[in-house]
């Protein structure tokens, strides 16, 4: 199995290129630009599968795709004093501690 089968696609219309862009966020640098959304997928899948051919044939290791990472659950965001601040009075008036407040803002973004 080719690891890129389990990375993350996008697909996007580009209103600049007046087609479709599809990306991959393992490889940030990678794009693919179609007429379709069909083929944007297609093109990038199929350059993401051929860089972690060439990546793996030359003795590299391909990134582990962002599915299969673990991660802790934690992160540290820094923020302006003022607004740690209005969060920090929000989250005393919800009666809900800051970290919930932000954890639900972070999950319900529009």
């Amino acid at each position: 199995m080719n690891r890129a089968e389990h990375y993350a696609y996008r697909v996007r219309w580009s209103v600049e290129d007046e087609s479709y862009v599809g990306t991959v966020a393992e490889f940030p640098s990678l794009s693919w630009v179609a007429r379709t959304s069909s083929e944007a997928f297609e093109g990038i899948r199929g350059l993401a599968e051929d860089t972690v051919e060439d990546m793996v044939a030359s003795g590299e290791e391909p990134p582990l795709p962002i599915g299969e990472r673990s991660y802790s659950g934690k992160f540290q965001v820094r923020v302006p004093p003022e607004l740690h601040r209005r969060l920090a009075i929000e989250a005393a008036e919800q009666n809900v501690s800051l970290n919930r407040l932000a954890a639900v803002r972070l999950a319900t973004r529009p």
